[in-house]
This record gives structure tokens, C-alpha cells and sequence, in this order.
């Protein structure tokens, strides 16, 4: 799998948290107000790729839960460093989602590859 299309698919997943905290919330999911909420978790996600050099090993499940986390923090400090608001419950419930979107998409990615007898790295 090229590297470009997974960290396609991890933004995509961040782009789906924002979008379904803010319908959960009953608030509005237009352009402009998903990209308000998922930017500092953008960020925050571009910020893991850098750090863990995610392209080497981009499929791991270790490079993944480290993504989680790097996404985390850096994404709930730069909301707060912006003017925005956090809560611990906020943090709880990103830590899981996103667990779930960015472990979960290549857990499936890599049952699929290994069934077509691709080695996943």
C-alpha cells in the first residue's frame, strides 16, 4: 500500500472524527465548520507522521497507536493555543475515537493484504 494513500486515508479519519462529534453534538457539519473543528487534530496528525516518520512502517499498528496519540495532544493543545475550549471528556472520547478510525482502517487494510498474500509492514 503507497505511503501517500495511507496518510490520504489517516486524514480522511480525522475529517470523520470532526464530522461525527460535531453531528453527535447536533452541530452543524458544513465545510467550514468540520474544518474548524478537525484542523487542530490535521495538525496534530501531519505533526505524528513527522515525528514517528511514519512513512517508514505506515501500516504497524504501533506506528498507529503512536499516531493516536501524538494526534491527541498536539491536536487538543493546539485547539486550546487557538482560542478554543477542551474537556477531559473531549480528550477521552478523541482518544477512543480515533483509536478505533486509525487502528481500525488498517487492522482491515491488513487482514485484506494478508488474505491476498501481500506482506504489510
Amino acid at each position: 500500500m503507497r505511503t501517500p494513500f495511507v496518510l490520504l486515508v489517516d486524514l480522511v479519519c480525522v475529517v470523520a472524527f470532526a464530522t461525527l462529534g460535531r453531528g453527535a453534538h447536533g452541530e452543524a457539519v458544513g465545510v467550514a465548520q468540520v474544518a474548524d473543528t478537525a484542523w487542530p487534530f490535521l495538525v496534530g496528525c501531519l505533526a505524528g507522521w513527522g515525528v514517528l516518520r511514519a512513512w517508514r512502517t505506515p501500516l504497524r499498528l504501533g506506528t498507529a497507536a503512536g499516531l493516536m496519540a501524538i494526534t491527541v495532544v498536539v491536536g487538543h493543545s493546539v485547539r486550546v493555543l487557538a482560542g478554543g475550549s477542551t474537556h477531559w471528556t473531549f480528550v477521552v472520547v478523541s482518544i477512543v475515537a480515533l483509536t478505533v478510525l486509525l487502528l481500525g482502517w488498517r487492522i482491515v487494510a491488513r487482514t485484506i493484504l494478508r488474505r491476498q498474500g501481500v506482506h504489510a509492514s
